[in-house]
This record gives C-alpha cells, structure tokens and sequence, in this order.
C-alpha cells in the first residue's frame, strides 16, 4: 500500500511561496533525490501548472536542473482538476470523485506518493488520506501568503525532525 505525504518548503510563519525563497544546493539535492524516488506525485491545478516548468528544457539550466528535470519527468503525476481539460506528459487528468481515485492509487501502488498544494492536501486530510506532513522550514518570515495548512491544522504527532542544509529544518509529523 503506497503512502500520502504532504510535503512543502515553508516560511516561519507558516507560508508557501516558490519564489520567495529558493532551496540551497543541498536541500535542492534532498528535492532530485526525493523525487527520483517516489512512485508518484498528486497535484492541484496550480502546484501542477507551476511546476510544468520542468517539462521543458531551458539553456540557462544547470546539470542539478537538468538531473531535477529529468527525475519529475520520469515519475506518473496525476492532476486534479475541473478546469484543465487535458495534462502534459506521464500525467493523468483527474476530475472527479478525488476519494475514488485517490484510496485506489493507495491501494494498488507501494512507495511514496507526494501531494502539491495546500488545497488539494487539506481535502484529502478531510478525507483522511494524508499518512504523513513534511514541513520544511526556512529561516524567512513572509507575514502572508498561501498557508500550508489551507483549513484547520489536524492533530498531528511529531515523528522526526532533521537538519538539510544550513539553514532549513524538516519537521515530519503523522496523524495523532
């Protein structure tokens, strides 16, 4: 039975946000390695649009892009949404029933799925599908912003915490 993991880089304060802080060259390795490994990943619209991104080659990249590039390429991505009408490559579209579609990914494949996006994360933890939080937190204080948590935080217990790089704290929690 694979597992569900919501897993996002985050402000002090509790904020998403891409572009406002970049991982170092160790944590950005700790991501390559991550995705390599994974059996998949469960997007929302945007996380998904954001990080099509990587679907193409660009020349200013650098062999840790490319090698990121390559990993999130290889691995099944499926995509929820009503509005998108169809995915990119190694992408499956999903629009309707999410708990269906979701409790069958788990069952039928092992490994690790991870799920992007806070609002797409909080309807499976409605639906009591998250198996496990990665809360990866960087020394910056955003004062708003996109919440990690997009509803109320569900009782969690702290199973590890780890350093990745200079600066970054990786809390993982599970369902209490």
């Amino acid at each position: 039975m694979a597992k569900l993991v919501f897993g996002m880089n985050l402000s002090l304060d509790g904020y998403v946000d891409y572009q406002e802080f970049a991982p170092d060259p160790v944590l950005f390795r700790h991501w390559t390695e991550h995705v390599r490994d994974l059996t998949g990943s469960v997007y929302g619209r945007r996380m998904y649009e954001i990080m099509r991104y990587w679907d193409e080659d660009h020349p200013e990249w650098k062999a840790e892009q490319r090698e990121f590039a390559a990993a999130w390429r290889r691995q099944p991505k499926w995509v929820v949404s009503r509005t998108l009408k169809s995915v990119g490559p190694n992408a499956t579209l999903v629009e309707d029933d999410l708990e269906a579609a979701i409790r069958d990914l788990k069952a039928r494949l092992v490994g690790e799925i991870t799920v992007s996006g806070p609002e797409l994360a909080q309807s499976l933890a409605d639906l009591g599908l998250i198996d496990e939080y990665r809360l990866y937190l960087h020394p910056v204080v955003l004062g708003g912003g996109k919440p990690f948590f997009a509803g109320p935080r569900p009782p969690l217990r702290l199973v590890v915490t780890d350093r990745i790089g200079e600066d970054v704290i990786r809390l993982t929690y599970v369902p209490a």
